[in-house]
């Protein structure tokens, strides 16, 4: 491997942690952090960190604050509306193309997720976890996302998910939630093997005006 291929997989590789460290919480909606504490929290030398930033700032994730460092993308309510209304267009317009195309297969396993996790959720002993609920909840969205079948709209998919899970941090899946969240994607998933468009598309009309609610923003 010679020096420029090195320092490209540096970079490749602090993107990939600083894209954990967003997803995972350790770096949090407003938080400003300066280039050095970026460098130990990344690990990666600080030339691949300042690749990563520009990066992630391209991205709308972090903003770069003359003097102080970086500041992570902001849950703003216009922010969090946004978003959600960027994730239910291109949702809508999977499903339209799955259904279109018949690209249903998969589904089964879909409902029984979901199913689990709403059966794990009403119980008094819940072990329906944030961490879990999210992952449950992503599978559909990634899958309403693959039946885009186009790779420039899987990119901006994939930036606005990342600016997604920095709200989910701020305003964590509770019990109640994860009750009502499986029940929507249950609706969503029940109009797909209807082949039913318009139903999908209403359904995911309906768990996004659901989901500004319960960040308060409706």
């Amino acid at each position: 491997m010679n020096q420029a291929q090195g320092a490209q997989l540096q970079t490749d590789l602090a993107q990939a942690a600083l894209c954990d460290a967003l997803r995972q919480g350790i770096l949090r909606d407003g938080q400003f952090v300066s280039m050095p504490q970026l460098v130990d929290l990344i690990g990666y030398p600080l030339a691949a960190v300042r690749e990563a930033v520009k990066y992630a700032s391209a991205q709308g994730l972090l903003t770069t604050v003359p003097k102080r460092g970086v500041q992570v993308m902001e849950a703003r309510p216009e922010t969090i509306r946004a978003c959600l209304d960027f994730r239910m267009v291109l949702d809508q317009e999977g499903a339209r193309r799955r259904i279109a195309k018949g690209a249903l297969s998969g589904l089964d396993d879909l409902r029984q997720q979901h199913q689990d996790m709403l059966a794990a959720a009403g119980a008094s002993d819940s072990d329906a976890q944030p961490p879990r609920a999210i992952a449950v909840d992503l599978s559909l969205h990634d899958y309403l996302s693959d039946g885009l079948e186009n790779e420039q709209l899987a990119r901006v998919y994939g930036a606005n998910r990342m600016r997604i899970a920095i709200i989910q941090n701020a305003r964590p899946f509770l019990q109640v939630r994860i009750v009502s969240a499986m029940e929507e994607h249950l609706a969503i998933i029940d109009a797909l093997e209807q082949g039913d468009a318009e139903a999908a598309v209403q359904a995911i009309s309906t768990h996004c005006a659901q989901t500004l609610r319960w960040w308060g923003v409706a």
